[in-house]
């Protein structure tokens, strides 16, 4: 595979129909609405996407991430079960905050020493920290008792007793943080308390919103007392709940330039990983509410493009909002509404940096500009990751 100057992108385009649902709420508990062409949408926010996406590839490779706030506590609370004592295992957690860099990670002594940043960082790093703890216990030891030691003294002109020192390897530590999963490489992380520790994420992903209007609708709801009272009436719980429904208009992009440099060169493995993130992106539902909801639908149509320089995205396709067919349903005006746009940035943007597009749906009419048919979502998947492996096409021969 030849390199790319300057990148490349995969990008992934979802009609993706959905029944009454609550995928993502907002802080009114509410679902999330977005104006688009002067209509309210239904919308499902990027994150409430990304997180079971992450999951998902981090399920099929067996190599999990967190995103914490709490590892300082989490080492202390590890190495108390470990038999330490308590006052030895707290100055440890927090320990390894102070010991990340040359400062120390910024932490909020009144919620137990959590750090004041989300770290991101593999599962399997906690119980390297606390082994790491154990190989210096003994200078945690010493270190712990020269701070009560200095607690202790009294005061003197207003003069400010010193800083804890860092007790373990800052390099060993701080290399511990930065440490990357699969997931971590694809979806990026902020770290800049840590040189080197942030990592430019290659995978954007929009809002989903639906391609027409959507305005939440009311669900009244109750809940009956099973071992009621012979004289008790009425419910045991009531309220008014809302949902959303109808067509999703969904996408990503990969930089897979980004993948292949956040991932040391290697090709190999983030072509894998384009495929595993392409079957996520296809399959993986938010969990909220599904078991009073159950939208386990799949996406009615998903199309690619493999391009160089930039990225594509069709969501102008649907500023204005899509009327229903005559005889009802907006799935196939989304469609036509996807096909129309395509053709025309075809038409503008040209097809010298397009390597390749294609698309698998479930209706079994062609559908123009949008490049291949394909039978499967499987074959999709596996021909847009050979597809992203060829080489740039040359100006000579584009």
């Amino acid at each position: 595979m030849a390199p790319y100057a300057p990148a490349r992108y995969i990008d992934l385009h979802a009609l993706h129909p959905v029944p009454a649902s609550l995928l993502n709420r907002g802080e009114d508990d509410e679902p999330k609405t977005m104006l688009v062409g002067g209509t309210v949408r239904a919308m499902v926010s990027s994150q409430a996407w990304k997180r079971p996406i992450r999951l998902s590839i981090e399920e099929e490779l067996g190599e999990h991430a967190a995103r914490t706030r709490r590892l300082p506590p989490l080492v202390a609370d590890a190495l108390r079960a470990a038999g330490w004592p308590d006052d030895l295992a707290a100055f440890a957690g927090a320990q390894i905050a102070r010991s990340a860099n040359r400062e120390g990670l910024k932490t909020e002594a009144n919620q137990g020493g959590i750090t004041s940043a989300l770290l991101y960082l593999p599962r399997d790093v906690l119980a390297e920290l606390v082994d790491l703890c154990q190989e210096h216990r003994t200078q945690m030891e010493e270190a712990r008792a020269e701070a009560a030691a200095a607690a202790a003294e009294p005061k003197s002109g207003g003069k400010k007793k010193p800083d804890m020192p860092a007790v373990l390897p800052t390099r060993t530590v701080a290399a511990l943080i930065r440490r990357r999963t699969a997931t971590i490489n694809l979806f990026g992380r902020m770290l800049a308390e840590i040189p080197d520790g942030g990592v430019d994420g290659a995978v954007q992903m929009a809002h989903a919103f639906t391609v027409h209007q959507s305005d939440p609708q009311p669900d009244y709801f109750t809940a009956v007392e099973d071992w009621s009272h012979p004289n008790d009436s009425g419910s045991a719980h009531l309220q008014t709940g809302f949902f959303t429904s109808g067509i999703l208009y969904r996408y990503a992009t990969v930089n897979l330039t980004e993948l292949i440099n956040n991932l040391g060169g290697d090709e190999k493995q983030a072509l894998h990983l384009l495929g595993l993130f392409t079957e996520a992106f296809i399959e993986v539902m938010p969990q909220a509410k599904k078991t009073s909801t159950a939208p386990h639908t799949p996406p009615h149509l998903i199309a690619y493009a493999v391009r160089d320089r930039r990225p594509v995205s069709y969501a102008a396709a649907f500023e204005q909002p899509v009327k229903h067919a005559p005889g009802g349903g907006h799935t196939l005006p989304a469609v036509r509404a996807l096909s129309e746009h395509a053709g025309a940035l075809n038409r503008l943007l040209g097809e010298r940096r397009r390597v390749a597009h294609g698309y698998a749906t479930v209706q079994h009419t062609p559908i123009d500009h949008l490049g291949t048919a394909h039978a499967s979502f499987e074959e999709l998947t596996s021909t847009l990751t050979e597809a992203a492996a060829h080489p740039a096409p040359s100006r000579a021969t584009a």
